[in-house]
Order: structure tokens, then C-alpha cells, then sequence
């Protein structure tokens, strides 16, 4: 009976050695700490807040060991100077918009938003199947980063303004915050354009530095305490109809990481991407009601204003695209793709609906 026992617990042992032999080995994936500065300060709730979303996703679904932590504007470095920071490997990744470095190349604003230019579903139709994506990464490739959409805003506002603005000779000499190709236009309309990141406005603007300033929408403008600095609030936000926020990302980074860590940045975006646009959506439309109730005063510009920019906007666009093959490269398909674009919306009930809904 010993002797069998024995045999029996020989046997089993056996079988043990030869299942640890057999089993596959386990693959550990590597911890890895990233930096992610962005252009925002963490007031904004929205596009800060959007930025901690995505590395909380990040983390989640990579079991803790792919972890990256979000710093504001002036942390590391100023707000408009993240695509640089990512460039050079001071942080491994950033979450900004691309139209702040057109002067390091005028193509990039379309990662952004252009003056009269494509909506927040026009713009994920354009970067996800319109080519939009391939054709951004292509551009970003001469700075050594990557890029996905990550974020949306929706339709913006005109900005804030000190004094009314009631036809195009009270644009003259007026110093306004407004950056990218938007910023070009009202230049050439007369507006004296600065360009300062979101958590300098506000003193800016109190103290007369700035006559106007645009940011975003209702509750960004309300978090940033900009309709105290001023009482006029202007629409529409011609030259951001729905702008793009990106995350970027050092390519000799990217190039270091796991392909899942990768696959779980990519998810990561495309999800901040959808749920900051659903809540601008929903959080504009309170904070619009409460400024108003607060005695904001709501203007549309003139049809003078906009007749203008339109057609200053089409002369820039055809100068840039002269005077830049990268520029001319990206706008042409992307012009086309509007064409369609619009062709289709019409056909919507979009229209309709607006002709029968009481607001």
C-alpha cells in the first residue's frame, strides 16, 4: 500500500513538473510613467478635467501599469508652447490645440478649426473617415510627434467685449484676444490680435489690456469669470464652428511602448474626444441661461462683420495655400470634403427642425 502511495504521489508530482514545463511562460507588461502638459489650466473643468478622463482610461484599461499625469498650463511649460515641450522630449505627451503653431507651419490649424470652416461632426467625420487623420499625422511627422483628436468644443462664441460693436469701424484699433487663422482675419479687419493662453484673460481683459477676448463658450467663459470683466457677449464664433483638441505625442516614445498601451492611448482619445463634446453640449446650454439672468448682454455680430471676414478669409486661405505646398496640400482635399459635406447637411432635418421648434 506504501509502495502504490508512493508510486501515485511520484506520478502526480510528475504530472505537476510536466504542466510547469508545458505552461506557457507569463508576460509581464512594463510599468510606465508619462508626462502630459496641456495648455489648460485645471479651473476648466471641461478641457482639464477632459485631459484627467483620458489618463484615468488610460490606467484602467492598461491594470495600472501605463499611468500619465496631466499637468496644467505653467507647470512645465506655458500653455502655448506644449507641441514644443513634446518635440523635444521634455514630456512624453500634451493635449493642446494645433492652431497655436501656425507659425511653425500655417497647415496646422486645420487640426483646429479654420474660419468658416467645418462643425464638430464635420470635424469627426473629417478625422476619423475623410482622411483628416492620415493627413495630420503626415504633418506632424517633420516635428517627431503623433496626433489624435481628442476633445471637441462644439460651436463657439464671438467673445466678450468691453464696448458694443455694432458695424466693422468699431473693430478698428481694438486690442482682442484671438489666435490661429480667426486671428489673421480680424487682423486684417483692424483688430489689434493678441494671443494669450486661457488663465491670463481674465486680469487682461478687467484691466484693459484687452478690449475683447474670445475663449470657448458659456461655462469655460463663466469658470474663467470673463463676463465680470466685461458685458457684452458676442456671437457667432465664426472662426471656430468646432474645433479639434489633440493629444500628441513624442513618436520615440510612442515607438517604446507595448502595441496594447498604444491601442490604449488610441481609445483613450477617441472616447475624450466624444464625451467633451457631449458636455460642452449639455453644460453651455445652463450657463448660457445663467449668464443672461445675470445681465450679460447677447449681440450677433453685423452682417457687415461677417460678409467681411468671409471674404478675408477666403483671400488668406488662397494666399496661404500660394505661398505653402504643405498648406495647399492639406486644404484642397479638405475643401472638397466641406463641398460634400455641406451638399449632404442640406438634405438633413437639422433646418427644418429650427423652422418649428420654439427657443
Amino acid at each position: 500500500m506504501r509502495r502504490r502511495a508512493g508510486l501515485i504521489g511520484l506520478g502526480t508530482l510528475g504530472l505537476a513538473a510536466c504542466s510547469r514545463k508545458q505552461a506557457p511562460a507569463v508576460i509581464t507588461q512594463p510599468q510606465v510613467r508619462w508626462r502630459l502638459a496641456t495648455s489648460w489650466p485645471t479651473s476648466l473643468d471641461t478641457l482639464f478635467g477632459g485631459v484627467q478622463a483620458l489618463a484615468a482610461q488610460v490606467k484602467a484599461l492598461t491594470d495600472g501599469r501605463f499611468t500619465l499625469t496631466p499637468f496644467a498650463a505653467g507647470e512645465i511649460v506655458p500653455g502655448l508652447q506644449v507641441l514644443d515641450a513634446v518635440r523635444s522630449g521634455t514630456v512624453e505627451a500634451g493635449h493642446t490645440a494645433s492652431y497655436y503653431y501656425l507659425g511653425q507651419n500655417p497647415a496646422l490649424v486645420f487640426g483646429t478649426s479654420v474660419p468658416f470652416g467645418l462643425t464638430a461632426q464635420q470635424q469627426n467625420a473629417w478625422w476619423y473617415a475623410g482622411g483628416g487623420l492620415a493627413a495630420m499625422q503626415k504633418l506632424y511627422a517633420d516635428f517627431g510627434v503623433l496626433t489624435f483628436p481628442a476633445g471637441n468644443t462644439g460651436a463657439q462664441m464671438g467673445g466678450w467685449f468691453r464696448r458694443e460693436v455694432r458695424s466693422l469701424s468699431d473693430l478698428k484699433g481694438l486690442k482682442m484676444r484671438l489666435p490661429g487663422l480667426g486671428g489673421k482675419v480680424m487682423a486684417q479687419m483692424g483688430v489689434n490680435v493678441q494671443v494669450l493662453p486661457g488663465s491670463e484673460l481674465f486680469l487682461a481683459l478687467e484691466r484693459g489690456a484687452l478690449d475683447a477676448a474670445e475663449w470657448v463658450g458659456p461655462h469655460d467663459d463663466q469658470r474663467l469669470g470673463l463676463p465680470r470683466a466685461a458685458r457684452y457677449y458676442y456671437y457667432p464664433g465664426w472662426w471656430e464652428p468646432g474645433p479639434t483638441l489633440e493629444l500628441l505625442i513624442n513618436r520615440r516614445a510612442w515607438e517604446q511602448l507595448p502595441r496594447s498601451y498604444q491601442q490604449a492611448l488610441e481609445l483613450a482619445a477617441q472616447a475624450t474626444n466624444l464625451a467633451m463634446l457631449s458636455q460642452y453640449e449639455m453644460r453651455n446650454q445652463t450657463a448660457l441661461q445663467q449668464l443672461l439672468q445675470g445681465g450679460t448682454q447677447l449681440r450677433p455680430y453685423g452682417e457687415d462683420i461677417l460678409r467681411t471676414a468671409w471674404q478675408v478669409t477666403q483671400d488668406l486661405l488662397a494666399d496661404q495655400s500660394r505661398a505653402s505646398r504643405a498648406f495647399r496640400d492639406l486644404y484642397q482635399p479638405w475643401q472638397q470634403f466641406q463641398k460634400d459635406s455641406l451638399k449632404w447637411l442640406k438634405t438633413d432635418s437639422l433646418a427644418t427642425i429650427r423652422r418649428f421648434v420654439p427657443t
